[in-house]
């Protein structure tokens, strides 16, 4: 079955997704709370596997909360990366003694897992970044550059960023902040395409993305506007985009899959992603159709 929401059997929300070849690994949290209860309630995260952007294949459970020995709960966003022929993972989750939100990393020697934690211990944790609140710490992405130098971004009201260690799994050097991002809430997302980097971000709340455009991983970012409109009955908003097979993706949420859907019983979409020739990318279109089948 086509359109969107992507997946109807279980609610999807914050999504990821990696290219391997001609398969685009997605990555989901999960949705749990009952319908009667307005909070979010998500241990673990799911994966799914498709060939063509509309037939999606559910795998077994990746990743859980309990997979981190240190982590409390909370199964929020979080991204996949390949590098020398494993897989990373970077979710954000509770902690379960360093009060606040935290970064873990996982590993795997394929995409589809299982998982395992990569540190023992916390990544980034709420102690090494100075905020007013508890949950800045969280929606991790990750790029590697043409130089092979990789970039942890993540945050909520501030973006911060640092390099990593070619082992994935420390950093290498000082947390920074990204400035040119008026208005940045959350959800952080780096990619590249012809040259230009591009960072998008959820904005204000109830949410829409944003996005600036940069020639360099560290900066400067200029500003260029909306790029996603407020996710229907959803206050948040948060993107995942990839080329695949020729076309470019957005991959968002929203709270469309039933009448119980909403903020906390999300699902994921997918619609094209279309850029202007001099870089900047126009408004994207959020449908119920979703998009054909990728050859």
């Amino acid at each position: 079955m086509g359109g969107n929401p992507i997946i109807r059997t279980k609610y999807t929300a914050d999504p990821a997704a990696l290219v391997q070849g001609g398969t685009v690994y997605l990555y989901t949290g999960h949705d749990e709370a009952p319908n009667n209860q307005e909070r979010y309630v998500m241990h673990e995260w799911l994966c799914f596997s498709s060939t063509d952007m509309v037939h999606w294949t559910e795998h077994p459970i990746p990743l859980k909360v309990s997979d981190f020995a240190w982590a409390k709960d909370d199964a929020w966003a979080s991204q996949v990366i390949e590098r020398n022929g494993k897989y990373y993972w970077y979710a954000a989750v509770t902690h379960g003694t360093i009060h606040g939100k935290a970064i873990g990393v996982a590993v795997a020697d394929n995409p589809t897992g299982p998982y395992r934690d990569a540190r023992g211990s916390a990544l980034i944790t709420s102690d090494m970044t100075a905020s007013k609140i508890s949950w800045d710490d969280i929606d991790p992405t990750v790029i590697v550059d043409a130089q092979g130098q990789a970039y942890l971004y993540w945050g909520n009201q501030s973006c911060h960023y640092a390099k990593l260690k070619a082992n994935m799994t420390e950093l290498d050097g000082p947390i920074e902040t990204v400035s040119g991002l008026p208005q940045f809430t959350e959800a952080p997302w780096v990619h590249t395409h012809n040259g230009w980097y591009y960072l998008s971000y959820a904005t204000e709340f109830p949410e829409k993305t944003a996005y600036a455009m940069s020639r360099s991983p560290t900066g400067p970012w200029q500003y260029k506007g909306i790029l996603n409109e407020l996710a229907g009955n959803s206050n948040t908003n948060h993107q995942a985009i990839i080329d695949f097979k020729g076309r470019s993706y957005f991959i968002y949420h929203n709270g469309g899959m039933d009448e119980h859907g909403g903020s906390f019983r999300r699902s994921v979409c997918i619609d094209y992603l279309n850029y202007n020739r001099d870089g900047t990318i126009k408004r994207v279109q959020m449908t119920t159709e979703g998009v054909q089948p990728a050859k």
